[in-house]
């Protein structure tokens, strides 16, 4: 009997049942009022009158109507970039003790998004939540005595004066409890590996040795480095080294694109827990078996904020309209995408992380993510969101037999006209050709989207696929911006970032 897992395993039953149900709306608020209180003294907070604020009647319509929206660009320009020139006190008491360097999905321009030590501790109490969840996935009791194998970014922080740098991933990991330390994997010296290739070749070589039984991480980047250890030990599944794996944590990017490719990779099926961590928080996790959308973490230092998905809202660089309307918690609607706002722990406020919700059940504050603002591919009226993309997508896989876990599309003048030109990525051969998968995408997405099947009719010309292998992408990443940790891959490309898609792939092919 495994009876440190039993042990663990009924702190984990106890903690989950005394938790209770929370008001989400209600907690909502509290957070918020938490956020002015803290920041009202700070430069951002005097800026905006926090004070008055909260001695309004209605604290979140005041906010709201004084404090305007930020995207990062906004926020650094106008704030932030005091902290670096060595101030404090700017949006949150203080100064950071560290940096999430982000280049998102889109250039090669890093952030330097501030992390305190409010935000960290607000990190480890949601992956206590996370964890407590467990209780609710119906696990034996040898699970919790596994090891637990987290592939994000190094660990290797670069200490710049009196702060670390590094991604997300590796902060945390950076941190984590010293009691958790023992299950960790690959352990502190391999995480702290700077270059992707030879890190994942030090994991391979190790796998042996460890029990694995979770994994966690972005899901592109787990199949390669899975990929790379099947192929190390000549096997034909992780299981056949990790025999133990029974769960596996994804985060980042909704996973549902790369269901059919990763469970090619197992021997038999295993619990797939969402979560949704980001360099601006902790924002929600997956609690209960029966759904794939995750819980908004409602009462931990992040403030939420909502503004309907509208074509009329978003520009061209994905941000939002000043006129855009807001609602909070209290007022969403089931099944309505929004644009997230987030007013953190770390001092970001009412501001644009850059992707869409929908509430599946609002009681239980669960969410999934839809997409992101600026892949929303509507230059010629087809009003695509990567959801839409990603559903479609799947139905060609399922149409097709095949695992097509990767894609990028742009809409490019070609002779004068607009053309939808997809590069979807798969290593599987094919029994179609590129003009029938163009064909088949394109009668998909007529079916499904009425906007689209409109703009096929009049400005947008015609659908073009060339199908691409795997490495093209995961070779796009590592010179754009780096392999591994929070690095996506841009699901839409602007016509100018594509030609450079394009010349990559000539070259990479050649």
């Amino acid at each position: 009997m495994a009876i440190v897992g039993s042990i663990i395993k009924n702190i984990i039953n106890v903690t989950d049942t005394i938790t209770g149900e929370n008001n989400p709306a209600e907690d909502q608020q509290k957070v918020l009022i938490k956020l002015l209180e803290k920041a009202k003294e700070t430069a951002f907070g005097k800026y905006y009158g926090f004070e008055k604020i909260l001695e309004s009647d209605d604290v979140e319509k005041a906010f709201s109507e004084k404090v305007p929206y930020f995207d990062y660009h906004q926020m650094n320009e106008k704030w932030w970039h005091r902290l670096h020139e060595g101030e404090e006190d700017i949006s949150w008491p203080g100064a950071p003790s560290y940096y999430a360097i982000s280049s998102g999905t889109t250039g090669k321009t890093s952030k330097k998004i501030p992390v305190s030590e409010d935000m960290l501790d607000a990190i480890k109490k949601s992956g206590i939540k996370q964890v407590t969840a467990l209780a609710n996935f119906d696990l034996p009791s040898d699970f919790f005595e596994k090891e637990i194998m987290m592939l994000g970014s190094s660990t290797n922080l670069a200490q710049k004066g009196d702060h670390y740098e590094g991604e997300i991933s590796g902060i945390s990991a950076s941190n984590i409890p010293f009691w958790f330390r023992g299950y960790y994997k690959p352990g502190e010296e391999i995480a702290k590996i700077d270059d992707w290739d030879e890190r994942v070749k030090h994991i391979a070589e190790n796998a042996k040795n460890w029990d694995i039984g979770a994994l966690s991480g972005i899901p592109s980047w787990m199949e390669l480095m899975l990929k790379e250890v099947i192929d190390y030990h000549k096997v034909e599944t992780i299981h056949d080294i990790w025999p133990n794996l029974q769960v596996y944590t994804s985060g980042g990017v909704a996973f549902k694109p790369y269901e059919k490719s990763f469970n090619a990779l197992l021997k038999h099926p295993i619990i797939v827990i969402d979560t949704y961590l980001a360099s601006e928080g902790f924002i929600a996790c997956q609690i209960r078996p029966e759904t794939s959308a995750m819980q908004l973490i409602t009462d931990n230092g992040i403030y939420f904020e909502f503004v309907p998905f509208e074509p009329s809202y978003i520009q061209q660089d994905g941000s939002i309209s000043e006129d855009a309307p807001v609602v909070s918690f209290a007022d969403v609607e089931e099944g309505k995408d929004y644009v997230l706002l987030m007013s953190t722990v770390s001092g970001a406020w009412r501001y644009l992380i850059g992707d869409t919700i929908a509430f599946t059940d609002k009681k239980r504050a669960e969410i999934k993510i839809t997409g992101r603002t600026k892949f929303f591919l509507n230059v010629v009226g087809s009003q695509l969101s990567v959801n839409k993309m990603n559903d479609a997508i799947q139905e060609l896989e399922n149409k097709f037999d095949i695992k097509l876990p990767e894609f990028t599309v742009s809409a490019v003048k070609i002779d004068g006209e607009f053309h939808h030109v997809w590069h979807l990525g798969t290593d599987d051969k094919l029994d179609i050709s590129e003009e029938g998968l163009a064909k088949a995408l394109d009668d998909i997405l007529k079916n499904a989207n009425k906007n689209y099947k409109v703009a096929r009719s009049k400005a947008l010309k015609g659908v073009k696929v060339k199908v691409l292998p795997m490495e093209v992408f995961y070779e796009w990443s590592g010179a754009n911006k780096k392999k591994g940790g929070q690095v996506k891959m841009e699901k839409v490309m602007g016509e100018e970032k594509f030609k450079d898609f394009e010349a990559f792939v000539k070259k990479q092919l050649s």
